[in-house]
């Protein structure tokens, strides 16, 4: 249980997960939470994905394309627009700011514990 991730914390990542996914390639919403299981957001329903996707989709981050599917029905493959991708690279900036003062206070709040 200690190493479950809070809900708050995943809700102020999965957006620039799902861009970042999707700028490796074209994936539907099965195949895109399948792909966020294994990278350990597991804990993420299919219920939160797919309004996800409508939501960026309707700010020009991502473009849905239907194509036919060898296992069914048509499935809706999602892609990064060129704001998708503007977006993506400013969230891999503010992450890399985020993540290395969060390693300052930690290391600080380490030592200041270790005197």
């Amino acid at each position: 249980m200690a190493d479950k991730i809070s809900s708050q914390m995943l809700k102020g990542t999965l957006t620039g997960s799902i861009l970042l996914l999707l700028s490796r390639e074209e994936l539907y919403g099965y195949k895109l939470s399948e792909q966020l299981e294994q990278f350990g957001f597991a804990e993420i329903s299919k219920g939160t994905i797919y309004p996800l996707l409508l939501s960026l989709e309707k700010k020009g981050l991502i473009v849905g394309n239907m194509r036919p599917s060898d296992n069914g029905p048509k499935r809706k493959y999602y892609s990064l627009t060129k704001e998708g991708c503007k977006e993506k690279e400013a969230f891999l900036k503010q992450w890399k700011t985020l993540k290395n003062n969060m390693a300052k206070l930690i290391e600080r709040t380490d030592a200041d514990e270790n005197k």
